[in-house]
């Protein structure tokens, strides 16, 4: 065994939770400052992992397997890929910027703190396990500080909205923990390789059928059920935009930027490994239910009067893009078609880090609006803001070019690349899929006029322009945003070898 690095990565803003809880009342500066600093741990844990990072190896790096439980077959086992390190470094980078965003006047500070940097432990933590049982501990406990950060600190509609989000996430988890408990119930591991060992030969499927007919559709199923409601996938996506909508600007910059990956993660590492062929045969019908939600949420858009809302159905729109590279690659291609299946998953892993830089200064923006007009939100509150606020004009403008998919920023190259290898693929698909773009274009340029130039009217007049501490989140992700859209091998280097050993896979 290696050294637990990644066990570092996991605990230390969990351990962070715990000294933040411990600090005495009153002093919110030190409060601040000590979960900021727990929160940048992942960065300085991740600097060595990425040292050492050697992409084209096969297999998991900086692996950690012990057992746990022995009696049950249980064991603690992380591991590092090319998948696993970018959303890592996501994470470290979307944490203290959503931090950051959050460092205004806050009650409770010292709750709020230990909350949040539970939640990030817990994404970490699903994003490097690679067992069942300590995989569904960090996937359900998210569950408990994204609730209870959404209903304390939300808008007025929190409660509806956090019922909402729990009802759902919940519902999602116990389909998926009654899925592994058949799948340990067949092959006797809760291990993600060994079970992709069996999946792929197709003995998985043999021995689940021995149960019934009916059990492996039923367990593929419920497994891609609970994974759906987590990215989410059309139609399951309904407790999405309240849930945007009404949480704290920081945790929702957390929620689009980094929870929402923790879906696509599970099935590109849990459900397409292990039920190959189960995939492959829905691929058909997810790929309408991925593309109606990359259009029909774009549409719903256009047309929402708060800023939020907007942008809540606009990260539908965005993940349900990757949604459509990833099952149209699932789905089969001929050998002819390898290149086009590279280019869509690498599209889709590199669209995955890119939406969640842009959606997290999107929303930032939209909190830092929302503080200058006393909580009101909508569209029509604001005009003419770039007049007496140059500063977030300009970095909000680098967010929203970006989810635009203007060349040049990290938007283009994970569309073009995801369209690139669709239009060999799914033509229909990709076809379709292109209208979503359209519509982005529409609300986001709509915003940008609206709310930026014109008269100044409602709470445009009078505005000011960003503070350092508001500023500080907002540069750092733009800088990034641009980084990635001009030199995107910063990103690819670490998992294009991952990508194609993905794009031969049967």
């Amino acid at each position: 065994m290696t050294a637990p690095w990644l066990s570092l990565v996991i605990f230390t803003p969990w351990a962070g939770a715990l000294a933040v809880a411990l600090l005495p009342r009153g002093a919110e500066r030190t409060q601040r400052r000590a979960t900021l600093l727990f929160s940048l741990s992942t960065l300085l844990w991740a600097a060595p992992l990425l040292a050492r990072f050697h992409p084209a190896a096969p297999g998991l790096q900086e692996v950690e397997n012990v057992a746990w439980i022995p009696s049950l077959h249980i064991r603690y086992h992380v591991g590092l890929d090319g998948l696993s390190l970018v959303l890592v470094l996501l994470a470290g980078v979307v944490a203290p910027a959503a931090l950051l965003a959050s460092s205004g006047p806050l009650p409770h500070r010292r709750l709020f703190g230990s909350l949040f940097l539970l939640l990030q432990g817990t994404a970490l933590g699903a994003f490097l396990t690679v067992d069942f049982f300590a995989w569904f501990l960090f996937w359900e406990l998210s569950l408990v500080p994204a609730y209870f950060l959404l209903r304390l600190w939300g808008g007025a509609g929190a409660a509806r909205a956090a019922y909402q989000f729990i009802l759902y996430t919940l519902g999602g988890s116990v389909l998926l923990l009654l899925g592994f408990i058949a799948l340990y119930a067949a092959a006797g591991t809760l291990d993600f390789a060994a079970l992709a060992d069996l999946g792929r030969s197709g003995e998985l499927a043999l021995r689940l059928a021995a149960c019934g007919r009916i059990w492996p559709a039923a367990v593929f199923g419920g497994i891609l059920i609970g994974l759906a409601v987590k990215v989410p996938l059309f139609p399951f996506h309904t407790w999405l935009p309240p849930a945007y909508a009404e949480a704290p600007p920081g945790l929702a910059m957390f929620l689009t930027g980094v929870m929402s990956k923790m879906g696509l993660y599970g099935i590109l590492r849990i459900l397409w490994p292990i039920f190959p062929s189960a995939l492959r045969a829905a691929a058909p019908v997810l790929i309408g239910l991925a593309v109606a939600g990359a259009v029909l949420p774009a549409l719903a858009a256009a047309h929402q009067s708060r800023i939020r809302r907007m942008l809540a159905y606009a990260s539908v729109s965005h993940v349900s893009t990757c949604l459509i590279a990833v099952f149209a690659v699932a789905a089969g291609s001929p050998a002819r078609a390898a290149g086009a299946a590279g280019d869509a998953l690498g599209g889709a892993l590199f669209q995955m880090v890119s939406h969640g830089l842009s959606a997290a200064a999107l929303f930032a923006c939209a909190g830092i609006l929302e503080s200058r007009a006393e909580g009101r939100g909508d569209l029509a509150d604001f005009g003419g803001v770039q007049l007496a606020a140059p500063r977030l004009a300009g970095l909000c403008a680098v967010a929203v070019f970006a989810s635009i998919g203007l060349p040049g920023l990290n938007g283009f190259i994970g569309e073009f690349l995801i369209f690139r290898g669709l239009f060999t693929l799914n033509a229909l698909a990709a076809c379709v899929a292109v209208a979503g773009l359209f519509f982005t274009a529409l609300y986001l340029l709509g915003f940008w006029q609206k709310v930026f130039h014109g008269p100044a009217a409602g709470a445009g007049a009078g505005f000011r322009d960003l503070a350092f501490s508001e500023a500080a989140p907002l540069a750092g992700l733009a800088a990034l945003i641009v980084v990635c859209g001009v030199a995107p091998q910063v990103l690819t280097w670490m998992f294009n070898p991952l990508v194609a050993r993905w794009a031969g896979m049967p």
